[in-house]
């Protein structure tokens, strides 16, 4: 068993609802890790983004790290900052 897997056994067995806070841990991940392609991919540094976006590197920086809360309206505007012009949202 990989040392993950034991972590996360431990985990389920001392965490109330763990499996419901591991995939919205998840998600965040995912996300920030959307974001911070397309960031790089469009030739940005946080610095730039946050300037286009209105705000400072260090949010961005939080944003990035999954620390974050989103609203629509963000995940709209940093999609226009790094050049996209839409943004999914799936209910698996």
């Amino acid at each position: 068993m990989k040392d993950l897997d034991v972590l996360e056994s431990k985990m389920k067995s001392r965490t109330k609802n763990f499996d419901e806070k591991y995939a919205l841990a998840k998600l965040r991940l995912e996300i920030a890790l959307q974001i911070s392609q397309a960031r790089e991919k469009a030739g940005l540094t946080q610095k730039e983004l946050a300037v286009k976006l209105r705000t400072t590197q260090s949010v961005v920086s939080r944003i990035e790290s999954g620390n974050q809360n989103l609203s629509l309206d963000m995940l709209y505007k940093i999609a226009e900052a790094v050049g996209k012009k839409r943004v999914s949202v799936m209910f698996g």
